[in-house]
């Protein structure tokens, strides 16, 4: 009885599972810090995804493709354990085109490089997973001088979209899947204090940034209207990973509750479904969680607030996005 119980328990912390048997042969994926955790799980599965030879080839896709599943990249900024990862899910996955390449989102020169050696190298882009994230670090700026979660999480992510964005369309129907996190209901847009130099405070911080992924997504699909490309925001669920890392209490928490806590595995889900799932088209720019839409902040369907966050992002970062 106990064991039935404790596996209800887990069915019900796990929440929602990806059900699309949507397989992807002949397609470029690219997923930002999948060297661990949500990211490598998400990438796992992607690679998985492609074993059904039961479709029609195109002539533009290469002969490699014939022989596997889809080219994933995993975009990270250790190399040495983005090998690793890629190393261990070739091996369970049988595909060999899972590739690493170094991209630092803390550094915009590390992501001009990455996107411009990426648009040499494939001539195709489907699925652009922005994953990779930081959570609660202490006060501290990028290499270009914004605040670490905003620089990583929102301007990091902005300017790798807006470089591939182009790819994308090329490659229509194709899909842009930011993490957001259900914290962004704590979260504000200080445009006075944008990179909290008159106030910091490490967990506000956090979702600050994540507030900008909702309104990001929000905006972007506005923007990309009838051009085959969607966007959706995901929060992954409360989930074991090294994201905690910067915060003893949490640290400690998650271990006190992991038992309540989604495995990566589970956490990749919801990222799953918005990647592959059919029919979520007319959803684009909405939010996710647990495999369907949920409702976002009041500050997260402000439309003022997400175009300005986005032409201040666009000044920050010194482009020119319409």
């Amino acid at each position: 009885m106990n064991a039935f119980v404790s596996l209800a328990y887990r069915k019900f912390f796990a929440g929602g599972v990806c059900r699309t048997n949507v397989q992807l042969p002949g397609k470029v994926v690219v997923i930002t810090g999948a060297n661990t955790g949500i990211g490598k799980e998400t990438a796992r599965e992607l690679a998985r995804r492609g074993k059904s030879f039961h479709f029609r080839v195109h002539r533009a896709v290469p002969p490699a493709f014939l022989t596997g599943g889809a080219r994933v990249y995993i975009a990270c900024r250790d190399v040495l354990k983005g090998e690793s990862a890629a190393s261990e899910i070739r091996a369970d996955t049988k595909n060999s085109q899972v590739l690493v390449r170094k991209l630092d989102l803390s550094d915009t020169r590390s992501i001009r490089a990455f996107a411009e050696g990426f648009l040499a190298e494939e001539k195709q882009l489907h699925i652009l997973i922005n994953n990779a994230g930081v959570m609660m670090c202490p006060y501290s700026k990028t290499a270009d001088g914004f605040e670490t979660h905003l620089g990583v999480n929102h301007l990091g992510h902005f300017l790798l979209t807006y470089l591939l964005l182009e790819r994308l369309k090329e490659s229509a129907p194709a899909r842009v899947v930011n993490l957001s996190s259900v914290v962004h209901h704590a979260g504000k847009i200080r445009f006075h204090d944008l990179q909290s130099e008159k106030h910091y405070s490490r967990g506000f911080a956090y979702c600050h940034s994540k507030l900008a992924n909702v309104l990001f997504t929000r905006e972007l699909a506005k923007r990309l209207q009838g051009t085959g490309v969607t966007t959706y925001a995901v929060h992954p669920g409360i989930v074991r990973s090294e994201l905690v890392r910067h915060s003893f209490l949490l640290c400690l928490l998650w271990r006190l509750f992991s038992h309540f806590l989604k495995s990566a595995r589970e956490g990749a889900q919801t990222s799953l479904h918005c990647a592959l799932a059919e029919g979520l088209e007319p959803l684009s720019g909405k939010y996710f969680s647990d495999c369907k839409r949920t409702w976002v902040s009041p500050s997260a369907r402000n439309n003022k607030t997400a175009e300005r966050l986005w032409n201040v992002s666009c000044e920050l970062l010194g482009i020119q996005w319409e």
